[in-house]
């Protein structure tokens, strides 16, 4: 018989997988419904915070209106949940078809995912997605394999 900790596992790594979907199918409403209202996101693209679900919404459509085709691949998922908060991380890539035919294979991100549980659902309320950079040129290292 699976345990409430399993069973949240579970339910967090079916909201991750949603955000994959979500993603490749270019559903807004889809992902809004996984983020909470208050969400802070550190993402990859300036500023260096974006504060609410809106802002989160306002990525992920900038990233559709590159993409003709996207996809959004992750690997090593690792999720630890306690109580009615939760984080997880893996590594994730986002590749596809340029809106002007050229395809990309994209590059592979660090992404955390920290849950709460809110009126009976995982939610999140924190990601954060980076690269590693190198010191000594001061720029993000974007061709590494997980």
């Amino acid at each position: 018989m699976p345990t409430q900790r399993t069973a949240d596992e579970a339910e967090i790594r079916q909201q991750i997988n949603k955000i994959a979907e979500g993603i490749r199918v270019k559903d807004l409403d889809a992902l809004e419904r996984i983020y909470a209202t208050d969400v802070v996101s550190f993402d990859v693209e300036p500023p260096l915070q974006h504060v609410g679900v809106a802002a989160k919404m306002k990525n992920w459509a900038n990233v559709f209106t590159f993409f003709k085709d996207v996809a959004y691949e992750i690997r090593d998922l690792d999720v630890t949940v306690g109580g009615d908060v939760a984080f997880a991380h893996c590594f994730a890539r986002l590749s596809g078809t340029l809106g002007n035919g050229t395809a990309t294979s994209g590059m592979w991100v660090r992404g955390t995912f920290c849950f709460r549980k809110i009126d009976g659902v995982w939610l999140i309320v924190h990601d954060q997605a980076s690269v590693p950079f190198d010191v000594q040129s001061g720029k993000g290292v974007t061709d590494l394999q997980p």
